[in-house]
Protein backbone atom coordinates (compact mmCIF):
# COMPACT_ATOMS: atom_id res chain seq x y z
CA UNK A 1 0.00 0.00 0.00
CA UNK A 2 1.41 3.32 -1.06
CA UNK A 3 1.54 6.01 1.59
CA UNK A 4 2.67 9.61 1.35
CA UNK A 5 2.81 11.48 4.63
CA UNK A 6 3.50 15.20 4.78
CA UNK A 7 4.87 17.00 7.80
CA UNK A 8 6.33 20.37 8.67
CA UNK A 9 3.35 22.64 8.25
CA UNK A 10 2.41 25.25 10.80
CA UNK A 11 1.90 28.92 11.53
CA UNK A 12 4.60 31.37 10.50
CA UNK A 13 4.83 35.12 10.13
CA UNK A 14 5.20 36.71 6.74
CA UNK A 15 8.83 36.66 5.68
CA UNK A 16 9.50 33.50 7.61
CA UNK A 17 10.50 30.02 6.49
CA UNK A 18 9.21 26.48 6.72
CA UNK A 19 10.37 23.16 5.33
CA UNK A 20 7.82 20.54 4.40
CA UNK A 21 8.78 16.88 4.19
CA UNK A 22 6.92 14.07 2.47
CA UNK A 23 7.79 10.51 3.51
CA UNK A 24 6.91 7.82 0.99
CA UNK A 25 6.43 4.11 1.45
CA UNK A 26 5.03 1.22 -0.56
CA UNK A 27 6.52 2.30 -3.88
CA UNK A 28 9.87 2.37 -5.62
CA UNK A 29 10.59 5.97 -4.78
CA UNK A 30 13.51 6.36 -7.16
CA UNK A 31 11.23 5.53 -10.10
CA UNK A 32 8.72 8.33 -9.64
CA UNK A 33 8.61 12.05 -10.12
CA UNK A 34 7.37 13.94 -7.09
CA UNK A 35 5.30 17.06 -6.93
CA UNK A 36 3.96 19.54 -4.40
CA UNK A 37 0.57 21.14 -4.82
CA UNK A 38 -1.46 23.42 -2.61
CA UNK A 39 -5.10 24.09 -2.10
CA UNK A 40 -6.81 26.96 -0.40
CA UNK A 41 -10.51 27.02 0.38
CA UNK A 42 -12.51 28.15 -2.63
CA UNK A 43 -9.63 27.87 -5.07
CA UNK A 44 -8.40 25.23 -7.48
CA UNK A 45 -5.58 22.93 -6.46
CA UNK A 46 -2.44 24.70 -7.55
CA UNK A 47 0.85 23.29 -8.75
CA UNK A 48 3.82 24.42 -6.65
CA UNK A 49 6.90 22.42 -7.64
CA UNK A 50 8.06 19.11 -9.05
CA UNK A 51 11.24 17.11 -9.20
CA UNK A 52 11.88 14.31 -11.66
CA UNK A 53 13.42 10.98 -10.80
CA UNK A 54 17.11 11.27 -10.01
CA UNK A 55 16.49 14.94 -9.35
CA UNK A 56 17.56 15.81 -12.88
CA UNK A 57 15.00 18.50 -13.32
CA UNK A 58 12.91 20.77 -11.15
CA UNK A 59 10.02 22.99 -12.13
CA UNK A 60 8.37 25.73 -10.09
CA UNK A 61 5.22 27.77 -10.30
CA UNK A 62 5.92 31.39 -11.11
CA UNK A 63 4.47 32.43 -7.77
CA UNK A 64 7.10 30.51 -5.78
CA UNK A 65 10.16 30.49 -8.03
CA UNK A 66 13.16 31.90 -6.22
CA UNK A 67 11.53 31.42 -2.80
CA UNK A 68 10.84 27.66 -2.69
CA UNK A 69 13.23 24.79 -3.31
CA UNK A 70 12.25 21.18 -3.91
CA UNK A 71 14.69 18.35 -3.26
CA UNK A 72 14.60 14.60 -2.88
CA UNK A 73 16.41 11.98 -0.86
CA UNK A 74 16.00 8.66 -2.62
CA UNK A 75 17.86 6.75 0.08
CA UNK A 76 15.39 8.07 2.64
CA UNK A 77 12.32 7.96 0.38
CA UNK A 78 11.59 11.61 1.05
CA UNK A 79 10.93 14.78 -0.84
CA UNK A 80 11.24 18.19 0.77
CA UNK A 81 9.97 21.65 0.01
CA UNK A 82 11.99 24.44 1.55
CA UNK A 83 9.93 27.61 1.67
CA UNK A 84 11.46 31.02 2.34
CA UNK A 85 10.16 34.58 2.33
CA UNK A 86 6.67 33.28 2.93
CA UNK A 87 3.71 35.49 2.12
CA UNK A 88 0.12 35.43 3.38
CA UNK A 89 -0.97 34.25 -0.08
CA UNK A 90 1.11 31.09 0.45
CA UNK A 91 -1.42 30.01 3.08
CA UNK A 92 -2.89 26.67 1.99
CA UNK A 93 -2.93 22.95 2.58
CA UNK A 94 0.16 21.54 0.89
CA UNK A 95 0.09 18.08 -0.67
CA UNK A 96 2.83 15.90 -2.03
CA UNK A 97 2.11 13.55 -4.89
CA UNK A 98 3.87 10.79 -6.82
CA UNK A 99 3.85 10.43 -10.62
CA UNK A 100 4.68 6.95 -11.93
CA UNK A 101 3.87 7.65 -15.58
CA UNK A 102 6.12 10.62 -16.22
CA UNK A 103 9.14 10.03 -13.97
CA UNK A 104 11.63 11.67 -16.29
CA UNK A 105 9.52 14.67 -17.18
CA UNK A 106 7.03 15.25 -14.41
CA UNK A 107 3.80 17.15 -14.77
CA UNK A 108 2.22 20.33 -13.45
CA UNK A 109 -1.27 18.80 -13.71
CA UNK A 110 -2.79 17.06 -10.69
CA UNK A 111 -4.44 14.45 -12.89
CA UNK A 112 -1.02 13.09 -13.85
CA UNK A 113 -0.27 12.02 -10.28
CA UNK A 114 -1.14 8.57 -9.03
CA UNK A 115 -0.73 8.93 -5.28
CA UNK A 116 -1.40 11.77 -2.86
CA UNK A 117 -0.73 12.52 0.74
CA UNK A 118 -3.27 13.87 3.19
CA UNK A 119 -1.79 17.34 3.25
CA UNK A 120 -0.25 19.65 5.80
CA UNK A 121 -1.55 23.12 6.59
CA UNK A 122 0.68 26.14 6.18
CA UNK A 123 -0.62 29.42 7.57
CA UNK A 124 1.27 32.63 6.96
CA UNK A 125 0.18 35.59 9.06
CA UNK A 126 0.60 39.16 7.92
Amino acid sequence: QVQLVESGGGLVEAGGSLTLVCAASGLTFSNVAMGWFRHYYGKEREFVALITRNGDRTTYADSVRGRFTISRDDAGNRVSLQMKHLRPEDTAVYYCAADRRNPNRGSTYPISYDYWGQGTLVTVSS
